[in-house]
């Protein structure tokens, strides 16, 4: 049975981070990358937000000096996927998906979240070449370009009126014909006058040479009145919720509705007593990989106070 004081599951920017801090602090933590090395951000293009990259910087490139940073500090960082957790008794005993059995004095929890899909083969065609799941992070690259938002709740109009403020026109593609978004979030959208609201739409696919250039929707499908037309669009933002990917800890980790890892006020501290949660797998909100880094500096802070009191 292996033995780590920290063990890091996850390699996203919370995960990366969390491995910094713990090897600077003498933890040699061990990293799981999980099925995704790098977190959902390796699947966009250029990264323009992120702080200390005044020219942007590739996405990949950016988590892989990430992981060199926490490598040079000592941190061991490893193919595989945590498949099983126990954290009923202290050291907390975890299992990959190659069967192999880890004791860990703390863990921390970087899984992620990911966003959803409408299952289009297009989407994947076209992934950062138009279609995006975060406005924030890909919407300057459309500024005064026409875009169109997918879905009817409160995410959607939150990114449909940031959109707005840098495209030409946002057009949002609901699938009912009604917003189930809040009143006032809904007023704010019908009153944007870039703001297009197409209802009881849905998407068949996108076109497009070297990237998107439309979409082939479908208005009231299935009715006498059905209607399938192109809608000319630059960029294609999903905005139909995320998944955080934490199935593998539920039921012993207080969690909501939702599977997002409930944490104990502005910290990292999950229910678990050395166990930690960061990042998007405890963020429904804002779900930025600045926010992300910052979240696992401080589980891995908190990991260490916790080992100075055993």
């Amino acid at each position: 049975m292996e033995h780590t004081k920290c063990l890091i599951i996850g390699s996203g920017p919370a995960g990366y981070t969390a491995a910094i801090y713990a090897g600077r602090a003498n933890l040699q933590p061990i990293e799981y990358c999980g099925l995704q090395t790098g977190g959902q951000l390796t699947q966009t293009t250029i990264v323009e937000n992120f702080p200390g990259y005044p020219e942007g910087v590739d996405a990949n490139q950016m988590m892989m000096e990430l992981r060199q940073q926490a490598e040079r500090f000592g941190a061991d960082i490893r193919d595989g996927v945590i498949a099983k957790a126990d954290f009923s008794s202290r050291p907390y005993r975890l299992t990959t998906d190659r069967g192999d059995e880890i004791e860990a004095d703390t863990v921390i929890i970087a899984t992620g979240a990911s966003a959803k899909y409408l299952g289009l083969a297009d989407e994947q065609k076209y992934n950062g070449q138009g279609v995006s799941a975060c406005a924030t992070c890909d919407g300057f690259f459309y500024r005064k370009k026409v875009v169109a938002v997918v879905g009817g709740g409160d995410t959607a109009c939150e990114e449909a009126i940031y959109l707005a403020g840098l495209c030409s026109k946002v057009y949002m593609i609901v699938r009912k014909p009604y917003l189930r978004a809040s009143d006032i979030m809904r007023r704010r959208v019908e009153e944007n006058p870039k703001i297009e609201i197409l209802y009881e739409h849905n998407t068949l696919g996108l076109y497009g040479e070297n990237g998107v250039e439309g979409a082939h929707v479908v208005r009231r499908k299935g009715e006498p009145d059905e209607e399938r037309y192109d809608l000319p669009i630059d960029g294609f933002f999903l905005a139909i919720g995320h998944k955080p990917n934490t199935e593998v800890f539920r039921g012993q980790i207080d969690m909501d509705e939702t599977g997002y890892i409930l944490t104990q006020g502005a910290s990292p501290r999950t229910n678990i007593p050395g166990v930690f949660a960061a990042g998007d797998c405890a963020d429904p909100t804002y779900r930025q990989a600045i926010v992300a880094a910052g979240s696992g500096c401080k589980a891995a802070l908190e990991a260490e106070r916790y080992l100075n009191t055993l």
